[in-house]
């Protein structure tokens, strides 16, 4: 979810008038789906379109002025929101985004930045914290990746510890929420400490040049974040896109499930 070189890059466009509005309107669609793609990527025949719900997850690079009532209508189906990163740190614009969300009627849910310099009991309190347990809401997010910008934690703990870690925050969430965190990841994170773990967790993946058969061997995933640069109506700016695995039918019945 490394929004922070995109929004800087479409910054500079818009301030040197290298791009517009209309420019981010007119981008072409990646083959089959409903939303344009500023940078579309060719996937072949296990193309995003073909499945049949999209949905988005926001951070403080997308700005506030959002229209959610715009945003619904598009067809956004669900919005993961980053909520905190490590034992301090809120997103800036993590309420604004909630309210707009809750407002509109979009199930959503929040995501935590996993920070291997604190402990998972002292960041899993931190969310807690923070993020609302209430209705319409999907199931919180483990954000697990390597953050090779980091100024301040160049940790990258082995395989043992960071399954123990993320274990141990994944419990404590459990047992306020009463759902089992979704485990988002990256290509790289996942291979070098994910292979093979958490079987019982539903997955987010992040694959942006190919389908995620291709690249997560033999995990099953439940979301797949497959564009960091679509056009969402309502939105300024390039946006992540992700598609849930199942159809309309399992999507309502796993929504239900979710607020039970």
């Amino acid at each position: 979810m490394h929004r922070a070189l995109i929004a800087l890059a479409v910054t500079a466009m818009l301030a040197t008038g290298c791009t517009s509005t209309a420019d981010l309107l007119d981008a072409p669609s990646i083959k089959g789906t409903r939303f344009k793609d500023n940078d579309p990527q060719d996937f072949g025949r296990n193309h995003p379109g073909t499945h049949a719900v999209h949905g988005i997850d926001l951070s403080k690079w997308n700005g506030t002025d959002i229209d959610w009532q715009e945003v619904k209508k598009s067809g956004v189906a669900f919005v993961f929101i980053k909520g905190t990163e490590g034992k301090d740190r809120i997103d800036s614009a993590f309420t604004t985004h909630w309210r707009g969300a809750a407002s509109a009627g979009i199930p959503h849910s929040a995501y935590h930045f996993y920070y291997f310099c604190s402990t998972p009991e002292d960041q899993a309190d931190w969310f807690i914290r923070n993020v609302p347990k209430e209705a319409n809401m999907l199931p919180p997010v483990l954000d697990m990746e390597w953050n090779h910008a980091s100024p301040s934690c160049k940790l990258k703990p082995d395989t043992e510890t960071v399954r123990d870690v993320m274990q141990r925050f994944m419990d404590r969430i459990e047992a306020h929420y009463g759902v089992k965190p979704i485990i988002y990841t990256s290509v790289d994170f996942h291979r070098d400490r994910l292979v093979g773990a958490f079987s019982n967790h539903h997955f987010w993946v992040r694959s942006v040049a190919a389908h995620p058969s291709q690249i997560y061997a033999n995990r099953k995933w439940t979301f797949w974040q497959y564009t960091a640069t679509g056009v969402i109506p309502g939105i300024k700016g390039p946006t992540d896109i992700n598609v849930f695995s199942g159809s309309e039918k399992s999507w309502r019945q796993w929504v239900a499930s979710a607020n039970r």
